[in-house]
């Protein structure tokens, strides 16, 4: 059973795997977010990653941009290419993806006012409007953890 409630996003992402002991170099894939919980995220890639792997996740549309270590906690095989479910390492980070997560819901409100309504809103107008309609139904704070699946 799911211990968070995790939030559908189709916000853009970049994973660079973490340099090994023997200095290999890094490699980055660009994605999709597929959903964030209080202790980490999935998200759709080109390749697989390994279980154990570390990675460094970054959401460059936030503002300042997110970064934070994360480790691979599954990884499966999905129609369009491999889900990833990564944990984050640290415990403030994991709190600090909760202003994240708001960020990445106004920027979809944003985004489906544009592609539903033709509305077209300003960063401020959208979180104006979010807030006043979800913000009240949006999850509190909770013990970090990876939700399960």
């Amino acid at each position: 059973m799911r211990q968070f409630i995790r939030h559908p996003t189709d916000i853009p992402i970049r994973l660079e795997k973490q340099a090994g002991a023997a200095g290999e170099s890094t490699a980055e894939v660009s994605t999709s977010l597929q959903n964030i919980s209080h202790g980490g995220l999935c998200c759709i890639t080109s390749r697989p990653f390994a279980i154990g792997e570390k990675v460094t996740v970054s959401i460059l549309l936030a503002k300042p941009p997110f970064s934070s270590n994360a480790e691979v906690m599954w990884c499966r095989y999905a129609e369009l290419g491999y889900e990833i479910g990564l944990h984050f390492l640290n415990a403030e980070d994991a709190y600090a993806v909760r202003m994240v997560e708001q960020v990445c819901h106004i920027e979809h409100y944003k985004r489906e006012a544009f592609i539903n309504e033709g509305r077209t809103l300003t960063g401020e107008q959208a979180a104006a409007e979010w807030i006043m309609k979800f913000a009240s139904g949006f999850p509190g704070a909770a013990t970090p953890d990876m939700a399960e699946e």
